[in-house]
């Protein structure tokens, strides 16, 4: 296969790690990028000292090589008793407005291009419509900071959520008139998850709105971010879809920070021999990811 992926793995997977070190075990492992996390621990948006902390891993940035972009999937960042609360679509929706623009101004600092949001749930009796309505007006004012600050906003279908697939992505970015900065952050994962047609086809069908890529293993219809080999997915015929792609492709593994370093050498060495279309187990039979 032809071409480079520059692959990059997302810091809400080194939650045990000091945000520098988990910087350099990547940068040690091969890895071109992170996509951090803005999250307790992790450049805290809430954090008094957060300028002096952003300028210091700017730099570290720097110094690694290490490309970035900015996530902000934490849990517990807005709400230490709901899980990603409020979101832009609920009440309290301008905390979480606040909050993304806090984390475009971190992108804008560090060099980073792509800030990552999402929907959130439809709230309990609001109507479809009414949801796309209120998260398209909070959107558009959100474009209208990024055009200011000259970063992109990444927005990624997560299932369950009120914009869980490319149709509602396709559905939103239609009401924003096809914003130039408004672009998908590409779940490879979730797509396998939710979506009706072939996997490389959603692929090729999303590529020309894509400015970041998440990856990791997964089941149809589970919600489940596996290691590589652990789930479902042929990856040779997904990386060879992602052909022209230049960002960032962020192995995202939360919920794996116990075996951070392991985790994340596995996943780049079994992301090379996919790419480059060899070695067993590439095609999800799970002989490549043996656990610690």
């Amino acid at each position: 296969m032809t071409g480079t992926m520059n692959w990059a793995y997302c810091t809400n997977g080194f939650a045990d790690h000091r945000l520098a070190e988990a910087l350099a075990v990547l940068c040690d492992l091969g890895y071109a990028g992170a996509a951090i996390t803005l999250d307790r621990g992790h450049l805290d948006p809430h954090s008094p000292g957060l300028a002096a902390e952003v300028s210091r891993v700017a730099g570290l940035l720097g110094r690694l090589g290490l490309q970035a972009v900015v996530e902000t999937g934490g849990r517990y960042t807005l709400d230490p008793w709901r899980k990603h609360h409020p979101t832009l679509i609920s009440d309290g929706a301008e905390r979480r407005a606040e909050f993304l623009t806090t984390a475009m101004r971190v992108a804008a600092d560090l060099g980073a291009p792509v800030v990552h949001l999402w929907s959130g749930v439809r709230p309990d009796g609001m109507a479809e419509a009414e949801a796309f309505t209120r998260l398209a007006g909070q959107c558009e004012r959100l474009l209208d900071e990024a055009d200011r600050i000259g970063v992109t906003l990444g927005f990624e279908p997560e299932p369950g959520m009120l914009v869980a697939d490319l149709d509602g992505f396709e559905r939103l970015h239609g009401m924003l008139g096809a914003h130039p900065r408004f672009g998908l952050t590409l779940d490879i994962g979730h797509c396998h998850c939710v979506e009706l047609e072939d996997l490389p086809a959603c692929v090729r069908r999303a590529l020309p709105y894509t400015v970041h890529v998440q990856i990791e293993d997964m089941r149809r219809g589970v919600h489940e971010h596996l290691e590589f080999g652990e789930g479902e997915i042929d990856f040779v015929p997904v990386l060879a879809a992602l052909h022209g792609y230049s960002g960032l492709v962020a192995v995202e593994l939360a919920r794996h920070s116990h075996a951070a370093p392991q985790v994340a050498r596995r996943s780049i060495d079994f992301l090379r021999r996919a790419h480059e279309g060899v070695g067993p187990g590439v095609a999800g039979t799970g002989r490549t990811a043996g656990r610690d």
